[in-house]
């Protein structure tokens, strides 16, 4: 999510009297790549880019495929194989082993759906999770549908363009998997008359919210590592109490009595990090009753079940549902010492949790980083 804001906000700022652009979309991935499907660069005819397919070795020719997208005025479909042992094949000797399909498309300033603008609208929606199809190959006339289109699903209606039952059948059965399985993936359709086109379905979710219950000094490397990575900051705290760079960082800064009005949902985790016990003790509770599937509790572990014990005895005991949604410590173990490395580590957590996975080395990992397809 951060790559598109950057890459939108670029777009937003061109001087478009002088300067024509493409995007480049990495639509199907097969075998390992250090990028993976959904990543996106902006190429502009000056040679400038925001963004990336890889982790540099594809930019250089990538800046000419987009060139020659943007001079032809049509979009085009590369696929660079990094699996071969072929000393003119882009990318070779990155021991990548993976094949990657790339969509070059130039921007319309003047076409009010381009890729940008129809991204640009799901940015600033409330949070949604997107569902978006992407036109990658065509091999005859499917309605209103071109090569490169960029098409926002919002149910069935969403694909009457296609002017196809039978396409139109087919691509809502892989739609409605995908949504299920929250996985982004290319597809290819054929249909009883011999027509195919090619796809790349997109499940785009919000940016990851954190939301921090406290205001102490070790909010502050808190607050710019999670920015950095691009996720949503939001501190619980008294406005007066809040250091002014820590201010700075966050998105918003909610007083405790609002709190019960947050918009808190199943991208969100919620922190528990004022360093003090009665109230982390009071802060728990609300945050069981939010939709958040994370909750993350600072402090040496009997800590937390000191404070469990204590509800237990006021009548608000932890279910066992609950429990699987606190994590008590709180971070990866990584070590950690000072503020800044603790950060480290409950970032990391996090994003192991959202990920579904329990943060250990990778290289005792069996099988493959990402879903192969």
């Amino acid at each position: 999510m951060k790559e598109i804001k950057a890459i939108i906000k670029a777009y937003d700022e061109l001087d478009r009297s002088l300067t024509r652009a493409a995007i480049a979309t990495v639509v199907r991935v097969e075998g390992s790549s250090y990028r993976r499907t959904g990543a996106r660069m902006l190429v502009l005819d000056n040679g400038q880019w925001i963004g990336g397919i890889s982790g540099g070795c594809l930019e250089g020719d990538a800046l000419k495929r987009a060139r020659l997208a943007i001079n032809n005025s049509r979009p085009t479909l590369i696929t660079y194989d990094t699996s071969e042992d072929d000393p003119h094949q882009i990318g070779v000797g990155l021991g990548c082993n993976g094949i990657i399909d790339v969509l070059f498309c130039p921007l319309d300033f003047n076409d009010s759906s381009n890729i940008l603008e129809v991204l640009k609208s799901c940015i600033v929606s409330n949070r949604e999770t997107h569902t978006l199809i992407t036109v990658t190959t065509i091999n005859c006339d499917f309605g209103e549908v071109n090569p490169g289109q960029l098409i926002q699903y919002k149910g069935p209606q969403s694909l009457a363009l296609f002017r196809n039952t039978d396409l139109e059948k087919s691509l809502e059965q892989a739609l409605k998997q995908q949504i299920v399985d929250k996985k982004s993936d290319s597809l290819s359709i054929k249909t009883a008359d011999g027509k195919s086109l090619a796809v790349f379905i997109e499940i785009l979710p919000p940016e990851i919210h954190v939301v921090l219950m406290g205001h102490q000094y070790d909010v502050y490397p808190m607050c710019r590592l999670l920015k950095e990575i691009g996720w949503r900051v939001s501190i619980v705290a008294e406005l007066i109490k809040v250091n002014t760079k820590i201010a700075a960082l966050a998105d918003q800064i909610i007083a405790p009595s609002a709190f019960p009005e947050m918009l808190i949902d199943e991208h969100t985790a919620i922190i528990l990090m004022s360093h003090d016990y009665k109230t982390d003790k009071l802060n728990l509770p609300k945050a069981l009753r939010t939709a958040a599937p994370f909750i993350g509790m600072l402090g040496p572990k009997i800590r937390s079940e000191k404070i469990w014990k204590e509800l237990a005895e006021d009548g608000q005991s932890i279910t066992e549902s609950e429990m699987e949604r606190i994590y008590a410590p709180l971070g990866l173990d990584i070590g950690a010492q000072t503020p800044e490395e603790i950060a480290l580590s409950l970032a990391a957590g996090i994003r192991a949790a959202f990920a579904q996975r329990d943060g250990s080395f990778l290289k005792y990992r069996t099988s493959p980083i990402h879903p192969r397809s």
